[in-house]
C-alpha cells in the first residue's frame, strides 16, 4: 500500500513527518494522513516523494513491494559506502596526526640533540618543532571532524 511505503521510506531515512513535510513542500498533518492511508498525495506530492527517495512512481504505486524494497537497498547501500570512506579517511587523518605527535615526542625526549638540529634546520623563521607540532594538531583536528561530519 502507498501509505505503508511512504511510511517505510521515511523512517529508513531517519526522518521525522515534520523533516518530510518540509522537504515534500507539505504540512506535518498532509504526511500523517498519508501514511495513515486517510488520504493520497496528489501527482506532483507523489513525483517529490519519488525523486526525493531515488524510487520510480511504480515503485510507490504499484502493489508489489518487492520493488521498493530492492531500490531502499541500492540507496542505503551508497550511503552506507560514503559514510564508510568518509569515517576511514577520518580515522586514519586522525591516526596520523597522533602518531606523528607520538614520534616527535618520543624523538625529543630520547634524542635531544636531534630534535634541536631538525629545529635549527628549519627554512622558515617560525621554529621547526612548532611547525611539525601545528600540523599533527591540523591533521588530528581535521580527522575528527571528518568522523563527526560522518557520524551525522
Amino acid at each position: 500500500m502507498l501509505s505503508e511505503k511512504i511510511y517505510t521510506l521515511r523512517r529508513k531515512s531517519g526522518l521525522s513527518q515534520e523533516q518530510l513535510a518540509e522537504i515534500i513542500g507539505v504540512s506535518r498533518q498532509a504526511i500523517s494522513k498519508w501514511e495513515g492511508g486517510l488520504s493520497v498525495p496528489e501527482s506532483e506530492k507523489l513525483i517529490a516523494i519519488s525523486e526525493y527517495f531515488n524510487v520510480t512512481l511504480d515503485d510507490l504505486l504499484k502493489e508489489d513491494a518487492g520493488c521498493i524494497q530492492k531500490t531502499e537497498q541500492k540507496t542505503v547501500n551508497g550511503q552506507s559506502s560514503k559514510r564508510h570512506k568518509g569515517m576511514l579517511l577520518g580515522i586514519l587523518t586522525c591516526v596520523g596526526g597522533i602518531t606523528g605527535l607520538v614520534i616527535w615526542g618520543l624523538i625529543s625526549i630520547l634524542s635531544p640533540p636531534m630534535s634541536s638540529q631538525i629545529s635549527e634546520s628549519s627554512t622558515i623563521y617560525i621554529d621547526g618543532n612548532g611547525i611539525f607540532l601545528v600540523l599533527c594538531m591540523i591533521a588530528v583536528i581535521c580527522g575528527a571532524s571528518l568522523i563527526l561530519k560522518v557520524k551525522k
